[in-house]
């Protein structure tokens, strides 16, 4: 038995989820997780600097990185405490920090995570493998997304089509081949501008259950102007951010249009279902015989329904089903990925993310002196 934990925090920014991971051989389990909710105001300074990127300086985004940091070393804590571990218990943490920028096609290409893993390590005692997109970007690939290779491991069958969806702030989808082969990339929005019109209009961190989308209508003009979007239509390898999906990017598509709230938010839904299913649809024209949903989307209803309702040929499911809880899947994968880092393997996937070659992914930051 060897124990790895792993930190996430996604785009949504709605709180740290860490997971603990029992890895003996070839074999995994998950054997616990918990959640940890952002303080409230260092939640706020986060989206702004997610979402306001151009007007943050230098002294907010140093306090950032190690108030975050403190934030995912108290979660680990937490997962320590409830399962009555020590320190020395766990061989490593892998932490992906909280991406605040992602511009893979940037000049120069880069990818930024903050939450200063030399924290972790010394507030825990425990090795921490951090930094996990660089290395990809600099082989040449798009440093995103970085869990199909997990999906793979912990969910693909061999001889069977399938595939997961991961729903965060932004969708991402693994395309799992009879033969093996792993394909994958970033769809577009997912949960982002949804949870931003909650906020706005409902004074809500979300839409429980897509509750209030399901009350709308798809305005089939604004459908169109978001799908006019040239992201939809490039060919994978591809990856994405709140920088390019932002509020900013929905008032364009919004200007001259008078569409009610709702309406608004049921043609956002309908656009995160549309795009993930036409990307599932792609080249084999034949939908996946399974399709397990992960990430805060696979806890709303509406979401559901709707790609229930465009994939008729799949079953649509969640990841509870195959023995991971949706909300805990990337922990679980970042706990993987600091097992190949200590391990000496690869933890990209070239035929996802674009690279030249297989490469390790992160660095390691000691614990304590050995």
């Amino acid at each position: 038995m060897t124990l790895y934990i792993g930190l996430m925090s996604g785009t949504s920014i709605d709180g740290i989820d860490a997971g603990l991971l029992d890895i003996q051989g070839e074999g995994m389990r998950l054997r616990a997780a918990v959640a940890r909710e952002w303080p409230e105001a260092l939640q706020r300074r986060l989206r702004r600097l997610a979402e306001d990127y151009q007007h943050i300086g230098l002294l907010e985004l140093g306090q950032l990185d190690t108030s975050a940091a403190r934030e995912f070393a108290l979660a680990a804590r937490e997962l320590l405490r409830v399962n009555e571990l020590a320190p020395g218990d766990i061989r490593a943490i892998g932490s992906h920090g909280q991406t605040v920028l992602h511009q893979p096609h940037g000049e120069p290409p880069f990818t930024l995570q903050i939450g200063d893993p030399n924290v972790i390590a010394e507030c825990l005692g425990i090795d921490v493998v951090a930094d996990f997109r660089r290395r990809d970007l600099a082989a040449g690939g798009e440093g995103a997304p970085l869990m199909p290779a997990f999906h793979a491991a912990a969910f693909g069958v061999p001889g069977e089509r399938s595939a997961v969806v991961n729903i965060g702030g932004i969708a991402n989808v693994t395309l799992l081949a009879p033969d093996g082969q792993v394909s994958g990339f970033d769809t577009g929005p997912g949960n982002c501008l949804l949870d931003s019109g909650a906020r706005r209009h409902l004074q809500q961190a979300y839409d429980a259950d897509g509750a209030w989308a399901a009350t709308g209508t798809v305005r089939a003009e604004l459908l169109a102007r978001l799908l006019g979007e040239p992201y939809f239509s490039r060919s994978p390898p591809k990856s994405t951010g709140r920088d390019m999906f932002s509020d900013d990017w929905l008032a364009r598509a919004l200007t001259g249009l008078s569409i009610a709230p709702a309406d608004v938010q049921a043609t956002l839904s309908e656009l995160t279902c549309l795009t993930i299913a036409d990307s599932l649809q792609g080249g084999s024209g034949t939908d996946p015989k399974r399709v397990l949903v992960c990430g805060g989307g696979a806890f709303n209803a509406d979401l559901m329904a709707r790609l229930a309702r465009l994939l008729p040929h799949s079953q649509v499911g969640t990841t509870a089903a195959v023995g991971i809880s949706p909300e805990h899947v990337e922990a679980a994968g970042f706990a993987w990925l600091a097992h190949r880092y200590v391990s000496g393997l690869a933890g990209n996937l070239p035929s996802v993310t674009g690279a030249r070659h297989p490469v390790p992914l992160g660095a390691l930051y000691r614990g304590k002196l050995v």
